[in-house]
Protein backbone atom coordinates (compact mmCIF):
# COMPACT_ATOMS: atom_id res chain seq x y z
CA UNK A 1 0.00 0.00 0.00
CA UNK A 2 2.80 2.22 0.73
CA UNK A 3 3.97 1.95 -3.42
CA UNK A 4 0.47 3.00 -3.67
CA UNK A 5 0.45 6.18 -1.61
CA UNK A 6 3.86 7.19 -2.44
CA UNK A 7 3.32 6.51 -6.27
CA UNK A 8 0.69 9.33 -6.50
CA UNK A 9 2.09 11.23 -3.96
CA UNK A 10 -0.52 11.51 -1.15
CA UNK A 11 1.24 12.11 2.36
CA UNK A 12 1.62 8.78 4.80
CA UNK A 13 1.51 9.43 8.53
CA UNK A 14 1.87 6.26 11.31
CA UNK A 15 0.73 6.14 14.60
CA UNK A 16 1.80 3.15 16.77
CA UNK A 17 -0.18 3.22 19.33
CA UNK A 18 1.61 0.20 21.30
CA UNK A 19 4.52 2.85 21.70
CA UNK A 20 1.94 5.32 23.31
CA UNK A 21 2.18 7.71 20.16
CA UNK A 22 -0.72 10.03 20.14
CA UNK A 23 -3.28 9.47 17.77
CA UNK A 24 -3.86 11.75 14.53
CA UNK A 25 -6.37 15.00 15.33
CA UNK A 26 -9.09 14.23 12.68
CA UNK A 27 -8.55 17.55 10.67
CA UNK A 28 -5.46 15.96 9.67
CA UNK A 29 -5.83 12.97 7.43
CA UNK A 30 -8.60 11.66 4.81
CA UNK A 31 -8.03 8.39 5.42
CA UNK A 32 -7.52 6.25 8.14
CA UNK A 33 -5.88 2.93 7.71
CA UNK A 34 -6.08 0.70 10.71
CA UNK A 35 -3.85 -2.75 10.48
CA UNK A 36 -3.73 -5.94 12.54
CA UNK A 37 -2.16 -7.22 15.46
CA UNK A 38 -1.80 -10.15 17.65
CA UNK A 39 -4.13 -8.58 20.38
CA UNK A 40 -7.94 -9.52 19.92
CA UNK A 41 -10.19 -6.19 19.62
CA UNK A 42 -11.71 -7.38 23.08
CA UNK A 43 -8.79 -6.84 24.87
CA UNK A 44 -8.89 -3.41 26.48
CA UNK A 45 -8.37 -4.13 29.81
CA UNK A 46 -4.30 -5.16 28.41
CA UNK A 47 -4.25 -2.90 26.14
CA UNK A 48 -6.44 0.34 27.12
CA UNK A 49 -5.49 2.35 23.92
CA UNK A 50 -7.94 0.18 22.35
CA UNK A 51 -10.71 1.90 23.51
CA UNK A 52 -9.27 4.94 22.19
CA UNK A 53 -8.65 3.67 18.76
CA UNK A 54 -12.34 2.30 18.32
CA UNK A 55 -13.17 6.05 19.65
CA UNK A 56 -10.96 7.70 16.44
CA UNK A 57 -12.51 4.93 13.92
CA UNK A 58 -15.99 5.87 15.13
CA UNK A 59 -15.18 9.84 14.44
CA UNK A 60 -13.59 8.96 11.42
CA UNK A 61 -16.50 7.09 10.17
CA UNK A 62 -18.98 9.91 10.83
CA UNK A 63 -17.07 12.31 9.88
CA UNK A 64 -17.05 10.92 6.33
CA UNK A 65 -13.43 9.45 5.99
CA UNK A 66 -12.19 6.64 4.08
CA UNK A 67 -11.46 4.03 6.92
CA UNK A 68 -10.12 0.99 5.47
CA UNK A 69 -9.22 -2.09 8.14
CA UNK A 70 -7.60 -5.42 7.53
CA UNK A 71 -7.33 -8.23 9.73
CA UNK A 72 -7.24 -6.86 13.64
CA UNK A 73 -8.01 -3.56 11.71
CA UNK A 74 -11.95 -4.98 9.81
CA UNK A 75 -12.21 -6.30 14.04
CA UNK A 76 -12.10 -2.83 15.51
CA UNK A 77 -14.23 -1.17 12.73
CA UNK A 78 -17.06 -3.46 13.37
CA UNK A 79 -16.47 -3.24 17.27
CA UNK A 80 -16.42 0.76 16.84
CA UNK A 81 -20.16 -0.13 14.93
CA UNK A 82 -21.45 -2.77 17.57
CA UNK A 83 -21.04 -5.71 16.09
CA UNK A 84 -19.47 -8.22 18.21
CA UNK A 85 -15.69 -9.92 17.75
CA UNK A 86 -15.54 -13.57 18.64
CA UNK A 87 -12.74 -16.73 18.46
CA UNK A 88 -13.24 -18.40 15.22
CA UNK A 89 -14.41 -22.00 14.57
CA UNK A 90 -10.39 -22.71 13.01
CA UNK A 91 -7.26 -20.37 13.18
CA UNK A 92 -6.69 -19.63 9.78
CA UNK A 93 -2.83 -18.99 8.70
CA UNK A 94 -1.65 -19.53 5.09
CA UNK A 95 -3.15 -19.21 1.56
CA UNK A 96 -6.71 -20.42 1.13
CA UNK A 97 -9.39 -19.21 -1.07
CA UNK A 98 -12.07 -17.03 -0.86
CA UNK A 99 -15.31 -17.12 -2.57
CA UNK A 100 -17.23 -13.52 -3.27
CA UNK A 101 -20.85 -12.86 -1.96
CA UNK A 102 -23.47 -12.48 -3.96
CA UNK A 103 -24.12 -9.02 -2.62
CA UNK A 104 -20.44 -7.52 -3.25
CA UNK A 105 -22.00 -6.84 -7.04
CA UNK A 106 -24.29 -3.70 -5.40
CA UNK A 107 -20.92 -2.15 -4.04
CA UNK A 108 -17.75 -0.57 -5.50
CA UNK A 109 -15.76 -3.60 -5.29
CA UNK A 110 -17.93 -5.13 -8.10
CA UNK A 111 -15.27 -7.28 -10.17
CA UNK A 112 -12.59 -6.75 -8.11
CA UNK A 113 -12.80 -10.31 -7.02
CA UNK A 114 -12.70 -13.43 -9.70
CA UNK A 115 -15.15 -16.01 -8.73
CA UNK A 116 -12.06 -17.87 -6.72
CA UNK A 117 -9.62 -16.30 -4.93
CA UNK A 118 -6.14 -17.74 -3.41
CA UNK A 119 -5.41 -14.77 -0.42
CA UNK A 120 -3.46 -14.63 2.41
CA UNK A 121 -4.76 -15.14 5.50
CA UNK A 122 -3.48 -15.15 9.51
CA UNK A 123 -6.25 -15.08 12.37
CA UNK A 124 -8.01 -16.92 14.77
CA UNK A 125 -10.65 -14.55 15.65
CA UNK A 126 -13.63 -13.08 13.34
CA UNK A 127 -16.62 -10.53 13.47
CA UNK A 128 -20.21 -10.19 12.92
CA UNK A 129 -21.06 -7.76 9.44
CA UNK A 130 -22.02 -4.76 11.42
CA UNK A 131 -25.40 -2.82 10.57
CA UNK A 132 -25.24 -1.48 6.87
CA UNK A 133 -22.67 -3.37 6.08
CA UNK A 134 -22.69 -5.59 2.77
CA UNK A 135 -21.20 -8.81 3.40
CA UNK A 136 -18.72 -9.05 0.45
CA UNK A 137 -16.53 -12.77 0.40
CA UNK A 138 -16.27 -15.93 2.50
CA UNK A 139 -13.78 -18.71 3.06
CA UNK A 140 -14.30 -22.48 3.73
CA UNK A 141 -12.82 -21.56 7.30
CA UNK A 142 -14.39 -18.22 8.07
CA UNK A 143 -17.83 -16.86 6.35
CA UNK A 144 -17.69 -13.31 7.21
CA UNK A 145 -14.49 -12.28 5.21
CA UNK A 146 -15.20 -8.70 4.93
CA UNK A 147 -17.94 -6.14 4.57
CA UNK A 148 -18.19 -2.48 2.74
CA UNK A 149 -20.40 0.21 4.15
CA UNK A 150 -21.50 3.55 2.16
CA UNK A 151 -18.71 2.50 -0.31
CA UNK A 152 -15.77 4.07 2.12
CA UNK A 153 -15.98 2.15 4.97
CA UNK A 154 -14.50 -1.60 3.71
CA UNK A 155 -12.82 -4.54 6.50
CA UNK A 156 -11.11 -7.44 5.48
CA UNK A 157 -10.22 -10.10 7.55
CA UNK A 158 -7.79 -11.46 4.76
CA UNK A 159 -4.64 -10.23 3.69
CA UNK A 160 -4.17 -8.44 0.03
CA UNK A 161 -1.61 -6.27 1.11
CA UNK A 162 1.02 -8.90 2.64
CA UNK A 163 4.56 -9.72 0.77
CA UNK A 164 7.59 -12.23 1.07
CA UNK A 165 9.06 -10.09 3.66
CA UNK A 166 6.20 -8.86 5.60
CA UNK A 167 5.27 -12.81 5.87
CA UNK A 168 9.14 -14.08 6.79
CA UNK A 169 8.88 -11.34 9.39
CA UNK A 170 5.22 -12.82 11.01
CA UNK A 171 6.05 -16.40 11.11
CA UNK A 172 9.62 -15.11 12.59
CA UNK A 173 7.80 -13.21 15.40
CA UNK A 174 4.85 -15.45 16.04
CA UNK A 175 5.90 -19.37 15.52
CA UNK A 176 4.24 -20.43 18.09
CA UNK A 177 1.17 -19.82 16.18
CA UNK A 178 1.68 -22.18 13.21
CA UNK A 179 1.67 -24.88 15.69
CA UNK A 180 -2.03 -25.06 16.21
CA UNK A 181 -3.95 -27.73 14.99
CA UNK A 182 -6.08 -26.80 12.47
CA UNK A 183 -6.70 -27.58 9.02
CA UNK A 184 -6.54 -24.50 7.56
CA UNK A 185 -2.84 -23.67 9.24
CA UNK A 186 -0.09 -24.42 7.11
CA UNK A 187 3.41 -24.77 7.74
CA UNK A 188 6.57 -22.29 7.15
CA UNK A 189 7.23 -23.56 3.91
CA UNK A 190 4.13 -23.74 2.35
CA UNK A 191 3.32 -20.15 3.10
CA UNK A 192 6.90 -18.84 1.60
CA UNK A 193 7.70 -21.31 -1.60
CA UNK A 194 5.75 -19.23 -4.78
CA UNK A 195 6.88 -15.80 -4.03
CA UNK A 196 4.62 -14.80 -7.11
CA UNK A 197 1.22 -15.42 -5.02
CA UNK A 198 2.35 -12.16 -3.26
CA UNK A 199 2.61 -10.19 -6.16
CA UNK A 200 -0.75 -11.71 -7.32
CA UNK A 201 -2.97 -10.16 -4.03
CA UNK A 202 -0.82 -6.98 -4.30
CA UNK A 203 -2.11 -6.81 -7.74
CA UNK A 204 -5.73 -6.79 -6.18
CA UNK A 205 -4.87 -4.57 -3.68
CA UNK A 206 -3.85 -1.97 -5.74
CA UNK A 207 -6.96 -2.11 -7.47
CA UNK A 208 -9.34 -2.30 -4.48
CA UNK A 209 -7.16 1.31 -3.72
CA UNK A 210 -8.00 2.42 -6.56
CA UNK A 211 -11.76 1.92 -6.04
CA UNK A 212 -11.76 3.90 -2.61
CA UNK A 213 -9.77 6.61 -4.03
CA UNK A 214 -12.66 7.34 -6.60
CA UNK A 215 -14.74 7.58 -3.80
CA UNK A 216 -12.85 10.56 -3.26
CA UNK A 217 -13.94 12.86 -5.91
CA UNK A 218 -17.57 11.14 -6.26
Amino acid sequence: METYFNNRQHKLTATHLYLNEPLPQLANFDWLIVMGGPMSANDETAYPWLREEKRLINLAIKSGKIVLGICLGAQLIADALGARIYKNRHREIGWFPIWPKEEINTTILKDLLPSRLEVFHWHGETFEIPQGGVPIAYSEACENQGFIINNRILGLQFHLETTSALAKALIQNSPDELTTPSPFVQEKNEILKDTKRFSGINTVMWHLLEKLESQCTA
